[in-house]
């Protein structure tokens, strides 16, 4: 039991290998062309996408009958992409075209609308998200960005400490 636990052929390591690297490079072109609310955390729908996706890659890459090898050889192939891809982003072609840039949603009290629609959320997400902040008036938001991870950060304003330029460098206005 435990040599059928541990075995594998060449054949099928190469095509473990192969598929993941396929599998990778369609979820970076994937990701850049649908944007990065792909794997936000805005709503359920976006939760099951996620989890879905990682449902697809894990069936893509492995062979029906998968074991334990077969398995451990699809993870490191993927987590050896991701460190070669981490390495490679600090070259600027890379870069470009591996991270999303953060996009300014709010600029003070104005919304961006224009921004909201090219990052597809709804003013039903922003309201959510800036509820999460405990923003009570809109008149307390410096900005509100969509960040290259997803995520949304929402910045107050405070009188004696004025948010600096540098924290909104590289922001898509």
């Amino acid at each position: 039991m435990l040599s059928k636990l541990l075995s594998t052929t060449w054949e099928t390591t190469l095509i473990i290998v192969i598929t993941s690297i396929g599998i990778y490079l369609s979820i970076i072109v994937l990701t850049r062309l649908v944007g990065k609310r792909s794997f936000s955390k805005m709503s359920s729908f976006d939760f099951a996408m996620t989890i879905a996706i990682g449902s697809v890659i894990a069936s893509t890459i492995l062979p029906k009958k998968v074991n334990f090898t077969e398995g451990a050889i699809g993870l490191v192939t993927i987590y050896l992409l991701q460190l070669l891809v981490a390495h490679l982003r600090e070259h600027p072609f890379i870069q470009k075209w591996t991270d999303n840039k953060p996009l300014l949603l709010m600029d003070g009290s104005n919304i961006n609308y224009s921004n909201l629609k090219k990052a597809k959320v709804t003013q039903s997400d922003l309201k959510a998200k800036l509820r999460e902040a405990n923003v009570t008036h809109l008149n307390q938001v410096k900005a509100v960005i969509f960040e290259s991870t997803g995520d949304v950060s929402v910045l107050h304003k405070d009188q004696e400490n004025p948010v600096q330029d540098w924290i909104l460098d590289g922001v898509k206005r």
